[in-house]
C-alpha cells in the first residue's frame, strides 16, 4: 500500500512538472507565479512549482524553457489554486434587477472568498429567456464568470401561472419547448424548487418530462428537494428517481446510503452543501400548499378566512415545533423584512418579546402570519446538526456551494454564507477541525464541480486551462462573517485572477471585469 501511495505521488509531481510550454503567445505580456504551493485542482497533494500566465491561459507549471516573465510574483509558502465555482449561486434574483450582479458586477464579498465563477438559476427559478440575462450581464461587465441553469418553476409560471394543478399535454409539451430553449441558449442543466411554489406544485413524472429534455442535450439535474426536514429520505428519493428515469445526473447517515444505493445501480448523482446548520429562504415556506395556489395575492385572502387562517396557524405551529423551528422561535431570525428593515436579524423570539407577548409556539405562529401580511420576510432557520454538516461534507461526491449570492455590507441582515462559505472550509473545517486534508477540499471546489458540469478548461491548473487562479494563505484563510454580523469579508486570499487578469491583488479589488458567460456544449453544438 505505501509503495501504491508512493508511485502515485512521484507520478502527480512528475505529470505536473512536466507541464511546459508550447502555447505561448507572441506580445502578450507573461506573468510568473514563482514558487507556490500549486494544487492542481485534481484530489491528489500538492508540489512546489512556477506557475506560468499568459493572456487568459496557463502558459504552463514548473520550468517553461525559452520564456521570460514580463511580471514575477513571488508566492513562496501560499496555495496557488484553481478559482473555486460555485454551482448553486442566486447571483441574479427572482424580480429584482436591483441586487447581484446586476447592481454589483464586482463580487467583492466572493472574490474574496477565491470564487471566480458562479452557475446561476437553482432552485427553480432562472430568468427567460437565459439570452436576455447573459447579454445583459456582458453588456456591463463582471469580475466573475457566469453561467445558469434553467429553471422549472420560472418555466411552469410562464406557462401556467401559479396554478395548484397538473399540466395539460399542450402546457407540458410548451414547457418542454421552453426547456429545450434554455439549453439552447447555453443552460448547464435543469433546476427544480420542490419546496417553492409553483415548483411544489408539480408532480414527479412533470419533472421526468423536462429533465429527459435537459437530458437530450447534455444537461444535468440538480433540485432543491422537495422536503428537507421528516421528510427528506422520501424527497431523496424522488430526486434519485428523476434522474434514473430521465437518465440523466442529478438524515446524514440514511440520506448517504441512498445516495451510496443510487451510485451503485450506476445513476449519475451528487451532492452541494454549504458548511452551516442553518438555512434561509422565505417564511411562506412553512405555509400549506394550498395555501398558496395562485401566489401571494390568493394566500392574503384564505388568511381574511378565519376557518383558512387557523388551518395555516396550525400548519405553522406543526413546521416550527417538529420541522423548521425546533420547537424555539429563536430558531427563527429574520434576514430581510422589505417593510421595516429594523426587522433584519432580529429572530421571532425576541420580536416577541419585543411586542410584550409570551414566547410560545402558538405566538410565534401567529406572528408568522402578521409578518406576511405586513409583506413578508426571508428568514433564516436554524435547525440543523453540525454533526451532520460533516458527514455529508466527507462524502466522495459532495461539492462546495454557497447557496447565496452577492451581498456588500450594510444590506439586510443575510446569511453569513454569502461571506464564508468556500473560506470557512479551508479555514475551520479543513485547518483546525481536519474534516478533509486541503487539496480534497479544493477539488470539492474546483475541478470537480467544473467536470460535472463539462467545463473542462477550468477548475484546474494545467498549461492550456483558463487562468481562474487563486492565491490563498492556508494559515490564515477564515470566514468572519456570523449569523449576529453577516456583513464581514473573508480573510486570507492575497490574489485572484479571472481569464488571466488580477481582479484582486494584494486582498484589494482592482475593479477590472474580465469575467465571461459560461455556456454549456449544447449551445457550441447547435450554434
Amino acid at each position: 500500500m505505501r509503495t501504491t501511495r508512493l508511485l502515485a505521488s512521484l507520478l502527480s509531481l512528475t505529470l505536473l512538472l512536466a507541464a511546459c510550454g508550447g502555447n505561448e503567445v507572441p506580445g502578450e505580456p507573461v506573468t510568473l507565479l514563482k514558487g507556490g504551493t500549486v494544487f492542481s485542482g485534481d484530489d491528489v497533494k500538492p508540489v512546489v512549482a512556477d506557475v506560468w500566465l499568459q493572456g487568459d491561459r496557463i502558459l504552463g507549471v514548473g520550468d517553461v524553457a525559452g520564456v521570460s516573465a514580463d511580471n514575477t510574483m513571488d508566492v513562496s509558502g501560499l496555495a496557488v489554486v484553481p478559482g473555486f465555482i460555485d454551482l448553486h449561486s442566486h447571483v441574479v434574483r427572482e424580480n429584482d434587477e436591483r441586487s447581484g450582479l446586476y447592481r454589483w458586477p464586482d463580487a467583492e464579498n466572493l472574490l474574496r472568498q477565491g470564487v471566480t465563477t458562479v452557475i446561476g438559476g437553482p432552485d427553480g427559478w432562472s430568468p427567460l429567456p437565459l439570452e436576455g440575462s447573459f447579454s445583459r450581464v456582458a453588456a456591463q461587465g463582471v469580475a466573475i464568470n457566469y453561467g445558469s441553469f434553467v429553471g422549472h418553476g420560472a418555466v411552469r409560471q410562464k406557462v401556467m401561472g401559479l396554478e395548484d394543478r397538473p399540466p395539460s399535454d399542450d402546457e407540458l409539451q410548451r414547457m418542454r419547448d421552453e426547456v429545450a430553449r434554455a439549453m439552447r441558449e447555453g443552460a448547464f442543466g435543469l433546476s427544480s424548487g420542490l419546496v417553492y411554489i409553483p415548483g411544489s406544485f408539480a408532480e414527479t413524472d412533470e419533472i421526468v418530462a423536462l429533465a429527459e429534455v435537459a437530458g437530450q442535450h447534455g444537461g444535468i439535474y440538480i433540485s432543491h428537494m422537495r422536503n428537507e426536514a421528516l421528510q427528506v429520505l422520501d424527497a431523496v428519493r424522488e430526486l434519485i428517481h428523476v434522474a434514473e428515469t430521465a437518465g440523466l445526473p442529478g438524515r446524514s447517515k440514511d440520506l448517504l446510503a441512498l445516495v451510496d444505493e443510487a451510485l451503485a445501480r450506476g445513476v449519475d448523482i451528487s451532492l452541494d452543501q454549504y458548511p452551516y446548520p442553518a438555512g434561509s429562504t422565505g417564511l411562506t415556506v412553512q405555509f400549506p400548499r394550498w395555501s398558496r395556489d395562485g401566489g401571494d395575492g390568493e394566500l392574503a385572502k384564505r388568511l381574511e378566512d378565519p376557518e383558512m387562517r387557523a388551518r395555516i396557524h396550525e400548519t405553522l405551529v406543526y413546521e416550527l415545533t417538529e420541522v423548521r423551528g425546533r420547537n424555539n422561535p429563536a430558531n427563527v431570525q429574520l434576514a430581510y423584512c422589505n417593510f421595516d428593515h429594523s426587522l433584519d436579524g432580529m429572530n421571532l423570539a425576541e420580536l416577541l418579546e419585543s411586542k410584550g407577548r409570551e414566547v410560545t409556539i402558538e405566538n410565534a405562529a401567529t406572528l408568522i402570519i402578521e409578518l406576511q401580511e405586513a409583506g413578508g420576510c426571508q428568514a433564516i432557520y436554524h435547525a440543523m446538526h453540525p454533526e451532520d454538516v460533516a458527514a455529508i461534507l466527507q462524502h466522495p461526491r459532495t461539492m462546495i456551494a454557497a447557496d447565496g449570492g452577492i451581498e456588500v455590507p450594510g444590506n439586510a441582515h443575510p446569511h453569513p454564507r454569502n461571506y464564508g462559505t468556500f473560506a470557512r472550509i479551508l479555514g475551520r473545517y479543513v485547518r483546525e477541525q481536519q474534516v478533509l486534508p486541503l487539496h480534497t477540499a479544493i477539488h470539492k471546489m474546483s475541478r470537480m464541480p467544473a467536470d460535472r458540469v463539462g467545463l473542462a478548461d477550468r477548475g484546474r491548473v494545467e498549461a492550456g486551462a483558463v487562468a481562474d487562479i487563486v492565491v490563498f494563505d492556508p494559515e490564515t484563510i477564515v470566514d468572519r462573517a456570523t449569523f449576529a454580523d453577516p456583513h464581514q469579508y473573508a480573510e486570507g486570499v492575497q490574489h485572484v485572477f479571472v481569464a488571466g487578469q488580477a481582479v484582486l491583488l494584494d486582498a484589494q479589488p482592482t475593479d477590472a471585469r474580465p469575467g465571461r458567460i459560461l455556456r454549456s456544449a449544447s449551445f457550441e453544438q447547435v450554434n
